[in-house]
């Protein structure tokens, strides 16, 4: 689930609503906001849940980017450098807290004196970390500290516009991949690595539903038919895109949004386990 203030079920309930009537569900956020919880609160409800849910929770957290929650919420959208360091120390303060015994820190931003954060996870010390980025800097984060990277276009404008739609191109997405590789280094086969699919369109006529996208988003066909960040076709081409952009750039978390889930669900089963 995304974490937003617009039209939306807040994450936590909504999660733990779907982990309990599931039992191998894995559930997170895409992503978590920094800014709208102390990481020591977000801390405890991610244990929490992974609790509640035998070792589900995946961690997904960034450095917030949609201008529209922060002036709705009156909350400072700070420079993208604040927000990266406040969502850095943020992160530290979320795995120390899971850790065993108690825990103090002091940073720029925040500061833990000696609060041993209880429940612990069932996943120790504490349950995958996702970190999704666009620009150089949250990509190296990622690829220095997370155990699942997510490829995103780059939202420094603080708005889904044409200054994203141009770095969600094929060539684009390699540049981003590269970053990962080079910042992670000997680690990088210990990393998943993720992509939301955002352009979704299962349809016998891929022609058609990629020209249809195109003019949407004011963009040629073919950069939709190639970016990773587009699903568009019948089944078995997906499936064929898919396989060959875990060859590309390594994608084997894919994400798509609810409204896709049903159609999606026979690509989904032709793919497990592969």
């Amino acid at each position: 689930m995304p974490d937003h203030f617009d039209d939306q079920l807040a994450p936590v309930p909504a999660l733990m609503t779907a982990a309990n009537v599931t039992t191998d569900l894995r559930i997170g956020a895409l992503v978590w906001d920094n800014d709208y919880k102390h990481p020591l609160v977000l801390a405890k409800e991610l244990a929490t849940m992974d609790v509640l849910s035998d070792g589900r929770v995946e961690i997904g957290l960034g450095a917030g980017w949609m201008i529209s929650d922060y002036h709705q919420s009156g909350m400072p959208y700070d420079s993208a450098k604040i927000r990266i360091d406040r969502f850095v120390e943020g992160l530290h303060v979320i795995r120390g807290l899971m850790s065993d015994g108690p825990f103090s820190y002091t940073g720029q931003h925040y500061t833990v004196t000696n609060h041993n954060g209880t429940p612990k996870p069932v996943q120790a010390p504490c349950p995958p970390v996702l970190i999704g980025g666009g620009g150089k800097r949250v990509l190296s984060i990622a690829a220095r500290e997370a155990d699942i990277v997510g490829v995103n276009a780059t939202m420094s404008a603080g708005v889904v516009g044409p200054e994203a739609f141009a770095t969600m191109t094929a060539e684009a997405v390699d540049e981003k991949v590269d970053i990962v590789r080079q910042a992670a280094g000997a680690r990088m086969s210990e990393i998943e690595m993720n992509i939301r699919a955002f352009l979704v369109n299962i349809s016998p006529d891929a022609a058609g539903a990629a020209a249809a996208i195109a003019s949407m988003l004011k963009v040629e066909p073919e950069m939709v038919e190639d970016t990773p960040f587009a699903l568009v076709g019948p089944t078995d081409k997906l499936i064929e895109d898919l396989l060959a952009r875990r060859e590309r750039w390594g994608f084997s978390y894919v994400i798509v949004g609810s409204d896709d889930v049903d159609g999606f669900a026979p690509v989904v089963a032709a793919l497990a386990g592969k």
